[in-house]
Order: C-alpha cells, then structure tokens, then sequence
C-alpha cells in the first residue's frame, strides 16, 4: 500500500537543522505512527512521503514556508503572569499559558513586574529543516481514528513526532 490520504503510517525519522545539527530522532524499535493527509507533519515533510511506500527512504530539505513558517513578529507579546500554569516563570524557559485560543506553549523573554514578554512561535520557525525518513509500514485508517485524528496502535498512539504542540507540563523542554 502507498502513502495517501487518510492512511496510518509508521516511520523512523532523524531531523537536523541546515547546518547539520541533530534537532530530534525516532526511538529505535519505536517508529512514529501518524495520518495521512490530515496535517500531523508539516506540509512538505507530508508531501515528500505522498506516494511512497513500506521500505522506502525519504531525504528531503524543506525551507521554513513548507515546515514551520516565517518566525511572525505578532506572536511576540506582553501577557500577564497570571496566564502561566507554572508558578515560577523563568527567563528563556518555555511554558503553557491560556491565550484567548486556547492553552499554548510560549518563550519567556524577559519578566517586567507582572508580565512577561513571550514569543509564541514554534522553536523551529525560520528554520530550514532536513529530515531522513524510512517507511516503517502502511496501512488504512480506521474509521475511529480518522474521527479522533490520530492513530491508535503504535507505543506512542499518534501522539509523539512533529506536531510539537502537545502540553510538556509546566515547563517544555527545546529538542
């Protein structure tokens, strides 16, 4: 079967920046299940691997517009510290606050008084990426998970990988 819309597929990654340096990987023996065609990799990586199949290998190099976008000067802001889950706020240090869309993860820049300055761009936004993927394994999605959007066999559940906007807790850790 080969990658398309609406498939379950598992792959091994390795993710470096353009200078060469290992951002993220895949836990050997535990490959990341994702859909297809539905968003949960950035939308070049998801390209490279249309079509494709189990056994395949994917070298690509995607510019910031087909991964995470320009950094955008407006997700730099002032909020007040009462939006923070976590109790002690700390400079450079990434937090959950609670933003009129929802809960997010942010930069803390600087503390002035009651406030913090925070970069709410994705840690990897303005960078070129460089991603070697092996296909692990392909198959159809179930109904159920099409409906929740996420794969329900594999270790990690679908819920590991590129997405990068899951809750770390209090504090998240860069990769």
């Amino acid at each position: 079967m080969k990658i398309a819309e609406k498939t379950a597929v598992s792959i091994e990654f390795s993710l470096s920046d353009d200078k060469g340096e290992k951002i993220e990987e895949s836990t050997p023996g535990k490959p990341l299940w994702y859909l297809h065609g539905i968003g949960n990799l950035v939308p070049g990586l998801e390209k490279a691997l249309d079509g494709k199949g189990k056994g395949d290998n994917v070298d690509v190099k995607l510019a910031p517009v087909d991964a995470y976008g320009e950094p955008d000067a407006k997700q730099i802001k002032n909020v007040p510290l009462r939006r923070f889950k976590a109790k002690k706020i700390q400079v450079g240090g990434r937090y959950q606050i609670q933003d009129k869309d929802g809960p997010r993860i942010v930069l803390v820049q600087k503390v002035t008084g009651d406030y913090a300055q925070v970069d709410g761009n994705h840690p990897l936004a303005g960078k070129t990426l460089h991603f070697v993927v092996k296909i692990v394994d392909v198959r159809k999605a179930t109904a159920e998970e099409l409906e929740h959007g996420h794969v329900h066999d594999g270790d990690d559940h679908g819920h590991g990988g590129h997405d990068h906007d899951h809750d770390h807790g209090d504090h998240d850790h860069d990769h």
